[in-house]
Formats: C-alpha cells, sequence, structure tokens
C-alpha cells in the first residue's frame, strides 16, 4: 500500500492544472519541456512517499540490554567444523555437506533475544538464515517456537524476513503457521542490522533495527507460547518452500552460503529463576506494549513492506487460527 503525502497531493492539482491549460503552438516545446520537469519531481516526491527510513519509533530496547560475547551465552548445536568465530564475528556457513547451527546455554521462559546479522549477496534461494526460539528438542512433535528466517532469493529479487510463531498443540505434523513476512528498508547484505525478539506474557514484539514491525498478542492461552524455549540461530536448506514455495531450489554451485552474527543480546528470566523475574520493558512508557510513537513506525513498516499476513490469506483455513 503506498501513502502519498499532501505535498505529493497539491504538486499534482499543479501539474493537472498546467495540463488543461490551452498553450499556443509557439510555446509547445517549452510546456513539453516544464511538464517532463514536472513529471520527474512528482516521480521523486513519490518515490519518498513510499521508500525511505521508517519513522523513529522514540525508543530504543537494543540500548537497554548490554551485549555479550557469543561464548557466554550461546555453544554450537550442530554443524561445528560450519562455524568459526573472530572477534565477537560468528560466521556459519552452508554447503553441499552441511548447515550449521547454535543453541543457548540456557532455556527462558520471556525475555528479550537480538543479534546483528549480514546476510550473503547473490543466489540464495533456497537457503533459510535464521534467529529463533523453540522447544521443539524438548517437546518433539508438540511444540512452540518464535521465528526470525531470512528466506534466500535470487539476485533480482529482495531478501524476505518471515515471523513465524508455533503453538503447542499444532504438532509437527501438522505444524500451523502464523507467518507474516516482510521485504526490508535496506539491503541486508551490505551491513549488519539488528533483529530482535521480546516475548513477554502479554505479547511477542519483532524488532528490526529496534523498530517494532509485528506485535502477536495474547488473546488466550490456546495461542500463546507460555513454556520455556532455548534460543537458537541456524543456516540450512530449505528448498522445499522457502523461496517462493519452492519455486527456486538451493543450488550448490554458489556454494559456500554464509550467514554473519555478532552484537549478541539476551535479557530473559530463564527457567529455573525466581518467578518474580520480569522481561524488559517494550517501550520507555509502558513495560507490557509500545508506545504511539512506536505503533507509527510498525504502522509505516506495514503499509510499505509487509508481503504477507496468515490472517488474510484466503488459502488458510482459519478455524486453525481463531486469534485472525
Amino acid at each position: 500500500m503506498l501513502c502519498f503525502s499532501p505535498a505529493l497531493k497539491q504538486s499534482n492539482s499543479v501539474f493537472q492544472g498546467l495540463l488543461n491549460q490551452t498553450m499556443p503552438s509557439k510555446s509547445s516545446f517549452i510546456f513539453v519541456a516544464r511538464l517532463v520537469t514536472l513529471s520527474l519531481f512528482f516521480l521523486m516526491i513519490y518515490s519518498a512517499s513510499a521508500q525511505g527510513s521508517p519513522p523513529s519509533p522514540g525508543y530504543n530496547p537494543s540500548s537497554k540490554v548490554n551485549s555479550i560475547a557469543f561464548d557466554q551465552g550461546f555453544r554450537n548445536r550442530w554443524g561445528s567444523k560450519h562455524q568459526s568465530l573472530d572477534q565477537g564475528q560468528l560466521t556459519i556457513w552452508l554447503d553441499s555437506n552441511s548447515g550449521s547451527g547454535f543453541k543457548s546455554q540456557y532455556q527462558y521462559r520471556s525475555g528479550y533475544f537480538g543479534t546483528d546479522v549480514k546476510l550473503q549477496p547473490g543466489y540464495t534461494a533456497g537457503v533459510i538464515t535464521s534467529f529463533y526460539l523453540s522447544n521443539n528438542e524438548d517437546l518433539p512433535g508438540n511444540h512452540d517456537e518464535i521465528d526470525i528466517e531470512f528466506l534466500g532469493t535470487t539476485p533480482d529479487k529482495p531478501y524476505t524476513l518471515q515471523t513465524n510463531v508455533y503453538i503447542r498443540g499444532s504438532g509437527d505434523g501438522n505444524i500451523i503457521g502464523r507467518e507474516m513476512r516482510f521485504h526490508l528498508w535496506f539491503d541486508p547484505t551490505q551491513d549488519f542490522h539488528n533483529y530482535a525478539m521480546l516475548w513477554n506474557p502479554n505479547e511477542i514484539i519483532f524488532f528490526v533495527d529496534d523498530v517494532p514491525i509485528r506485535t502477536y498478542p495474547r488473546k488466550n492461552d490456546a495461542t500463546f507460547p507460555t513454556r520455556p524455549m532455548w534460543v537458537y540461530g541456524s543456516i540450512w536448506d530449505a528448498s522445499s518452500w522457502a523461496t517462493e514455495d519452492g519455486k527456486y531450489k538451493a543450488d550448490y554451485k554458489f556454494q559456500p552460503f554464509i550467514g554473519r552474527y555478532k552484537n549478541f543480546k539476551i535479557s530473559g528470566c530463564n527457567s529455573d529463576g525466581p518467578a518474580s523475574c520480569s522481561p524488559p520493558s517494550a517501550s520507555a512508557f509502558d513495560s507490557t506494549g509500545l508506545s504511539s510513537q512506536q505503533k507509527s513506525a510498525m504502522d509505516w513498516v506495514q503499509r510499505n513492506y509487509l508481503v504477507y499476513d496468515y490472517c488474510h490469506d484466503p488459502k488458510r483455513d482459519h478455524t486453525l487460527i481463531p486469534e485472525c
């Protein structure tokens, strides 16, 4: 959805007025030149109204959480030969032999979980680079999950950031995803950007560079994860679905596929911690929700960069997703 600023609407009225004027034939060239100039000007305004950086959220949750070294909070989970740590930067990669993943040292029942990620440019179709919460190892077939997943792509198309939530009872044989997918307002292959999840007893909030992009409220116990989860990151081959529903597969002539992580942040309540523990605040004013300024920034992202919402998918069985 594109939003037109008042300046664009006013300029368009001027443009229409010029079109309606009766011009002498000897002035045609000047008239056409003015039209071309105005058209370029309108295009610039139009592009600015739909793109650019999001409005400031006014609060930066990541600045309230200290960074930790990888070894302080995580360990290798699989693919140790496809993982390296150098000066605080973790690199994991996928090739035709293996992918790689890491896991937190503790389980959490709520908290703020973030990291900076830089993605690989070029052909990455079929490849998933992720940072997520899960209790699948403890509850196979009946697990909870909160996901940030980067869906690999072809060079002519942008990365898709998928946020997802799985809830107890769906079961691995019949997973009911709650996906919302976004394109980004920057190129995630050019530099590191911060991606985070804030999970508290009332809602889940997904952030990109401290800008909230999605909230998932606790509408009832059946549609909200409440059991402790571990924090994971991984890179793996998901050719069957990752890129345009499996249209493009991982092509190992472009291997290795690399994901880079740094600036790890965890501020959460351990599963065996005191009941009085509470997760960090989502905003400066409300420990359980977003401020109006944060909501405005999130609305801007969803107007301009949301590309899929499971609640608005007519092919989905909405009896299985009652929160919609």
